[in-house]
């Protein structure tokens, strides 16, 4: 009886992919046997109809956005250091830390400007340390207030966003009354 169901589905499987075929049923020493050709003795099948299932197409995958298409940086915002806040440092090294909103793509970088000179490092995140070295080349004198900009560049260095400027106080620490 299973193989009587094996070769009906495989007879019907021909059939479908024939075309509107007649199956014909004769009887043979061990059981039925299925045909597409009549012989004698034998009886059309009556069949249902092909179950035929079609697939949907597959939608091919969207290409990548290029730079163009994607979204432009809608903000960048310096947290530390904090607007009108003091920076403690002897060398002029410190940290600084913003915010780009969307997040900083890979292959974009942060420019910063010291007191309206650019720091000659570039940046690959916009948590970042400007050195001893950066800090000579740009900043305007060492205690009191200075003014950090930041900017999102491109690969060509186009800038796609820029940051309000901070205004931040440096102090050096004192040893006996003396500053260093």
């Amino acid at each position: 009886m299973k193989y009587r169901w094996i070769v009906i589905t495989s007879l019907l499987a021909t059939a479908a992919s024939a075309g509107a075929q007649t199956v014909y049923e004769s009887k043979g020493k061990s059981g039925p046997v299925f045909s597409d050709k009549p012989s004698s003795g034998a009886s059309a099948v009556e069949l249902p109809p092909a179950n035929v299932v079609s697939v949907p197409a597959v939608a091919p995958p969207a290409p990548a956005p290029s730079a163009s298409a994607r979204p432009h940086y809608s903000r960048l915002t310096i947290l530390m250091p904090e607007a009108q806040g003091t920076v403690h440092t002897n060398t002029g090294a410190f940290d600084v830390d913003a915010r780009a909103q969307p997040p900083l793509r890979p292959a974009d970088r942060v420019r910063v400007q010291l007191d309206g000179r650019v720091v000659p490092t570039v940046f690959r995140s916009t948590k970042l340390h400007l050195s001893e070295a950066d800090w000579q080349a740009t900043a305007a004198g060492h205690d009191g207030e200075h003014v950090l900009q930041m900017a999102v560049v491109d690969a060509q260095g186009a800038v796609l966003v820029e940051s309000a400027p901070v205004r931040f106080f440096v102090k050096r620490t004192a040893a006996g009354g003396r500053r260093r």
